[in-house]
Formats: C-alpha cells, structure tokens, sequence
C-alpha cells in the first residue's frame, strides 16, 4: 500500500494500533467534562446554560497526528423537563478533516425525593468529511491518489440514556447510530464510519471536610476493533480545585487538573502519555478546556455541579 492510501487509512487507527477498522472517534481524558459529545441525554442535566470549549493535541511531534477541537452548549427547557443543545467538533489527522455539527435534545423524569432522575437522549447532525492529496510527498506521481481532493456530507443520528444525581451517574450512548460510507473522486469506498457504544459512569465520595474522591471511567466498544477502557481518579480540595490520573488500558496514562476560577467558570488542562509502541515517537498528548456556567437565576444556594 502506497504512502497516501496508509495516510487515509490512518484516520481509523487513532485508538488502536491492531486492527484497520478501530475505533474512529475521537478520544478524549477529559471525557467526563464534555459529556455532550457522546450521550445527548446529558443535555440540560446541569440546569445551567453550560458552555464547554476543548481542545486537543494528540500524539505531539508526530507527522500527521490528529487535532481536535470540541464546542458544546445545552440547557434545560421546560421546567427542568426537557434539555436542548448542540454540539460541534473539527478533527484533522494527516490529509482528513472531519468537521461535525449536532443537535441535542433530552427528555427526563425524577425518580425519587433525593433528585436522581432518568434521561433519554437524541442528536442529529451531519459530519462534513474532506480529504486533501495536494500536498503531500508521493514516491509513486501514478498514484490514483496523487493531488486529489474530494469530500462527502453525510447526515446521522445519535442516542443515549443518563441516570444521575448530585453525586453519581450512569451513561449508555452511540453518538452516530448510521454506518456511513465514504467515496472518493473515484468513487472507492475509503471509509466506513463505524458505530460506537460508550459506556460511562462515575461518583464523588466525600474524604473529609476538604477532601473528596471522584473516580470514573469510560468504556469504548466498536465491532471489530479492541475495547477500550479508561479510568479516572480524582481528588477535589475545597470544591475549588482537582488532581489526578487516568489510565487507558494497554495504550496511555495520563495527569489532569481542573481549577474553578469563578463560581461559573473553570479551567482544565491534562496530558497522557502512550505506554505501547508508540511511546519512541511522540511526546505525549494535550487537552486544554474551558467551561461556563450561566445561570438566570440567582439561588440562595446551589448544589455544587461535579458532572
């Protein structure tokens, strides 16, 4: 296979190094602070107009590795009843660009006096795929693929179910139930988006007075590709700052911090690092995030939003 046919193939290898069709969305550690992308039944779950800006550098000082950039806003409607929001994303590795708009809208119920409540979720969208040829160094100029550029819009669907309260919650989702397929100039199939199911869930448990431990983890299942596991363990100090590490099974381990700068603003940044074969060509990858909350409502008191 020629050097722009691996660069394609590249784009579904981002999470596993085993198999061709992997995992192809893309991987966050700081998952658990941008819910929205993958279950749209956490819209609205904050009761705050939340906003959430991410970014990511994945695998750094590798040629063509990916880069991500993640945008979200939701808040409840009706009474708490119901959630809206959207979502975009724009990922770039080697000569893809992946660029993704979504609506999310929920609905949930209360299930006891104590707040827990139960939500199902739905997105729609469409995610814009583009591929460029023109500049890359080919040692074959009869390449089929030499100086191409072609792109492919195709539109999808996503679902989801959360179970949460002040201190847990439970997550099922698949963020593109459609298996699309892409085309290029030559109308070869070059793709296929594959279904993802994620799995997620996490806690916050008091130390003491100061001290509260928060772990997660998200589990990552696509047909034929390796499942994934991560894990994240977390300490929160004064409900004002949190450390800790995460772990991603067979592949990376990491370190993140979130700081609250004002009651409604916060601060993120973390960073992984690969534990596989990967580990002699790159320097690791990087998260930074930012989010706010904005409320209408000034409450004499408010619950502390951990999720």
């Amino acid at each position: 296979m020629q050097t722009i046919r691996l660069l394609v193939l590249s784009g579904s290898m981002i999470c596993s190094s085993w198999f061709v069709f992997a995992q192809q969305d893309e991987q966050l550690s700081l998952y658990n602070q941008n819910p929205l992308y993958y279950n749209p039944a956490y819209a609205g779950s904050r009761q705050t107009i939340s906003f959430v800006s991410l970014a990511r550098f994945q695998w750094v000082s590798f040629s063509g590795a990916p880069q991500s950039q993640w945008f979200s806003v939701h808040s409840p409607i009706l009474n708490n009843n119901m959630g809206i929001g959207a979502h975009l994303l724009n990922d770039r590795i080697g000569s893809r660009n992946r660029t993704s708009a979504y609506v999310d809208v929920s609905a949930g119920i209360r299930l006891n006096k104590k707040g827990h409540r139960l939500a199902v979720g739905l997105s729609g969208g469409a995610d814009f795929m583009s591929f460029d040829f023109s500049d890359l160094t080919v040692t074959d100029p009869n390449d089929p693929y030499y100086g191409q550029r072609f792109s492919s819009t195709k539109p999808n669907l996503g679902a989801g179910i959360y179970y949460y309260g002040d201190r847990h919650y439970i997550g099922l989702s698949t963020p593109r139930i459609l298996e699309a397929k892409f085309k290029d100039a030559t109308e070869l199939v070059t793709g296929l988006n594959q279904r993802h199911f994620f799995f997620t869930a996490g806690t916050v448990i008091p130390l003491n007075s100061v001290v509260q431990w928060k772990p997660s983890t998200m589990i990552k299942y696509t047909p034929n590709a390796p499942l994934t596991m991560d894990f994240n363990m977390n300490f929160l100090l004064y409900d004002k700052f949190w450390a800790g590490a995460m772990y991603r099974f067979n592949e990376s381990m990491g370190v993140n911090v979130l700081f609250k700068i004002k009651k409604s603003f916060q601060v993120g940044y973390g960073y992984d690092f690969p534990i596989n074969g990967l580990m002699r060509y790159q320097q690791g990858s990087h998260e930074i995030l930012l989010t706010y909350d904005f409320s209408f409502k000034q409450l004499i008191y408010n619950s502390p939003r951990y999720f």
